[in-house]
């Protein structure tokens, strides 16, 4: 039987990278975008290359109407790797409110609606799961990234809950939480900065995307599945 997962944020860079992934491990993909539609369908040509079948979606996701259509294109299901979304960096005092709500829509809201919209799907599923990309910041909290740490704080909530009434279904829902990945999300800082950050690092460097989604697929495979409601840190020993 088929196995398909839908990747949102396909067109980020940890969102191509777990394309990339589960591809290469015999999935089908369903790939949400919004922006990016080059680099999407240069994706599409790679992965459909690799054996897999491949639909491209775009769809927005900053707007509940944009999970719908998006959920209205899925027919038949075994994963959902939530991987988009976009931080905010500022004072909390100088956050517009529009600010606010496009980070609630987008990282908490969509999911939530998009997750009701397929549990019948998942459920028919052999071995399905929900995943989603966190950050360390919703563990831990940062300042001038405060409503960012916020959202992503809610998915850690949102999991841990979904987690328990999913069980019985056999729906695994879990997160990963990255730390300081060096994607272009990490361009809004200098090198010296950057160079900083990883001086905080016990590892010493920044993350690479391609080792965020060896952990998304881990907690998609069958070598996880025991493991639901847990938070995966993926980030260098930054925060344990």
């Amino acid at each position: 039987m088929k196995r398909y997962a839908l990747v949102t944020g396909a067109s980020g860079g940890i969102g191509e990278e777990i394309s990339r992934k589960l591809a290469g491990e015999g999935w089908n993909l369903y790939l949400q975008y919004y922006k990016g539609k080059e680099k999407v369908e240069r994706l599409q040509r790679e992965l459909e290359g690799m054996g897999a079948e491949v639909i491209s979606i775009q769809a927005d996701l900053a707007s509940a109407e944009g999970a719908r259509f998006l959920a209205s294109q899925l027919f038949t299901l075994e994963a959902v790797v939530f991987a988009g979304g976009t931080a905010h960096y500022s004072l909390f005092q100088e956050i517009e409110e529009a600010e606010m709500d496009k980070l609630w829509q987008l990282h908490v809201k969509s999911p939530m609606i998009l997750v009701q919209l397929t549990i019948p799907k998942l459920r028919k599923a052999m071995s399905p799961s929900i995943v989603f990309v966190s950050s360390v910041w919703g563990q831990t909290g940062a300042a001038c990234e405060v409503a960012y740490s916020t959202v992503k704080g809610a998915q850690i909530a949102f999991v841990k809950a979904l987690a328990k009434e999913l069980a019985p279904s056999n729906i695994r829902v879990n997160a990963v939480a990255p730390g300081a990945v060096n994607t272009p999300m990490m361009d809004q800082f200098s090198l010296e900065e950057k160079a900083e950050i990883a001086g905080e690092i016990p590892m010493g460097r920044l993350g690479a995307a391609a080792e965020v989604a060896e952990a998304v697929y881990f907690v998609c495979s069958s070598a996880s599945s025991y493991i639901t409601g847990h938070v995966l840190a993926v980030n260098g020993g930054w925060y344990t």
